[in-house]
């Protein structure tokens, strides 16, 4: 009999609490290698503390992290270098410009060749006229672009991203998303994803967890998901979530 494969992430009753708040709530769930899965809910349904704690960010109250077999809690540093991270909300130094952020991230991640990978990764997120610009200086769109190529530095094995397409145009975020297929298909890469943008999620996700209130309350592919509720697409099903009305239709 073949071993079983060991998920690339899988948390086992995963909780965090800030005094009294309980952010995340004992929530189980499991990542296999080479998928792209959504973290959706709501504002603070608890999907932002979640990844923290994949990052190993966030020690847990309780439960347990472990990303390619790795304990978080105690031995995150053995894997750090295969993942990376984006959001256009966590800022980079704003007094330096994108080409320095770039290199120290580089330099950081530990790639060879610094400053080719950031020339490749300008001309394929089109930020090279940007490169001399500080970074406090860009507009929400372009910071978005940097922070992925900031992402993509080191060709994670696993990518957490969080509103990859956020601030972005309708046509620069269809290319990116085009951009994150081809990167997960060249590269066999592990993605986990927070995003509000259902239809980016029905393109890109194989699985989803829907969160509410620090819980994992469903989860199955997007086809799955809208068949299971007799919705019409994926934001008709989170609305449904979202507004408690989950348990009614998916009866």
């Amino acid at each position: 009999m073949p071993s079983p494969v060991t998920p690339v992430i899988a948390a086992r009753g995963l909780t965090k609490r800030f005094e009294r708040i309980v952010a995340v709530e004992s929530i189980e769930f499991a990542v296999a290698e080479g998928t792209t899965v959504a973290l959706l809910g709501g504002n603070g349904a608890g999907k932002t503390t979640t990844i923290s704690m994949v990052l190993g960010l966030l020690v847990p109250s309780a439960g347990s992290i472990s990303v390619f077999g790795t304990d978080m809690m105690r031995e995150r540093q053995r894997v750090l270098p295969r993942m990376n991270f984006s959001s256009p909300y966590v800022d980079l130094p704003h007094r330096l410009t994108v080409l320095q952020n770039l290199i120290v991230y580089g330099h950081l991640y530990g790639v060879v060749d610094v400053k080719a990978r950031v020339a490749e990764l300008a001309a394929d997120l089109a930020i090279a006229d940007i490169l001399d610009r500080q970074t406090g200086n860009l507009s929400a769109g372009q910071k978005t672009r940097v922070a992925l190529a900031k992402a993509l530095l080191n060709e994670p094995d696993l990518l957490l991203l969080d509103e990859p397409t956020a601030s972005l145009d309708p046509d620069t975020a269809d290319w990116v998303r085009g951009y994150l297929e081809e990167f997960r298909r060249r590269t066999g890469a592990t993605i986990l994803l927070a995003s509000h943008n259902m239809s980016e999620v029905e393109r890109l996700c194989d699985d989803v967890l829907m969160m509410r209130q620090g819980r994992i309350v469903d989860t199955g592919a997007p086809a799955a998901l809208i068949a299971r509720y007799g919705r019409r697409n994926l934001e008709e099903v989170f609305l449904d979530i979202a507004r408690r009305r989950d348990d009614e239709a998916a009866q």
